[in-house]
């Protein structure tokens, strides 16, 4: 179990890299192995094609598909997550507030992990199931992401390209917020620092929609 936990520590300081699994666990080894990125290639471009975010499909935590059409017409914050920044206590805090104020008006919550910035979500899906269960989070996670760079997945590329950050389009850090529409439309992006209740009423405005 102690070895498990070193090599979950240290699996992504070297780009998923690890010399010396020899005194290894088999279970350390196999945990190793499930510490991976959903990540696409910069060539796919279907993305660009794309109406609406229900064309998009992901992974949960467990590798398994999910196809985005099951939120069609839901209120969605979809959020890029990490579970050790300065902005990480704040956020949940937040989103868990308001899941539970509008989950039943018909808002959902989309978390992606995403090890990019500082290097702030290092751990595995073991890792980011048991921080979830942690921090009483009600709402979806998915598997940990790029959102930038050439590996991206194709959601964020194309959440980039239909809401204009400032200065530029990249996701800049950790907690960069979208909102989608009922019509499965992004209608407003919210930097790192703006907390989730700080745009409560735009989330009311969409749900009344």
């Amino acid at each position: 179990m102690a070895t498990a936990k070193i090599l979950t520590r240290y699996a992504y300081v070297t780009n998923q890299t690890y010399v010396g699994t020899s005194k290894l666990t088999t279970s350390a080894i196999d945990r190793f192995h499930n510490c991976s990125v959903a990540m696409a290639s910069s060539k796919d471009e279907e993305w660009k094609n794309a109406k609406t975010i229900y064309e998009f499909t992901v992974k949960d935590l467990e590798g398994r598909d999910v196809k985005l059409d099951k939120y069609k017409g839901k209120v969605l914050i979809v959020v890029n997550v990490a579970s050790k920044c300065g902005f990480t206590k704040p956020n949940y805090n937040d989103l868990n507030e308001l899941y539970s104020m509008y989950h039943d008006q018909g808002l959902e919550i989309l978390g992606f992990p995403c090890n990019q910035f500082g290097h702030q979500e290092p751990g595995c899906e073991v890792d980011i199931k048991e921080f979830v269960k942690k921090n009483n989070v009600k709402w979806d996670m998915f598997a940990k992401v790029d959102v930038n760079g050439d590996h991206a997945i194709p959601l964020y590329n194309w959440l980039k390209s239909k809401v204009e950050g400032m200065l530029f389009d990249a996701i800049k850090w950790n907690f960069t917020k979208f909102v989608i529409n009922k019509e499965g439309l992004p209608v407003a992006r919210y930097t790192p620092s703006t907390r989730p209740m700080e745009f409560k009423e735009r989330i009311e405005a969409e749900l009344k929609r």
